[in-house]
């Protein structure tokens, strides 16, 4: 369970580095990729931000976060201007995919066919 100050520097990172992705996002990945910050979960000692990406309106979703991981150097320079008088030492950061959203999406359409095959025999 995350304590206070751990969810107090996450929700930082996470405001702040969305703001760094709408502004240098479309250098490292391209204009097409939609991607945005779901959440972030802090270390203990607040060293390591995990930080959770939702990927849109592209198929390969992997590739998105590899060219943020090459660019991980510029994307933690940035995000260490925007936050540093905030936290004592800049974390780590690494990236993730967040599926959540996906998956939602699937269980929708899976409940979408079950509803539209019970219709179907009902009518019969």
């Amino acid at each position: 369970m995350e304590t206070r100050r751990q969810k107090q520097v996450g929700a930082l990172i996470q405001r702040n580095f969305s703001t760094v992705l709408q502004q240098e996002g479309s250098y490292l990945y391209g204009t097409q990729a939609l991607v945005s910050v779901t959440h972030v979960i802090m270390s203990p000692d607040l060293g390591l931000a995990k930080i959770y990406v939702s990927v849109w309106n592209i198929e390969n979703k992997q590739a998105v976060v590899l060219q943020m991981d090459q660019g991980k150097a510029r994307l933690k320079k940035l995000l260490s201007e925007r936050i540093r008088k905030h936290v004592r030492r800049i974390p780590r950061i690494d990236f993730y995919i967040d599926e959540t959203l996906d998956e939602i999406e699937h269980v929708e359409h899976i409940f979408d066919k079950i509803k539209g095959t019970s219709q179907s025999d009902q009518e019969e």
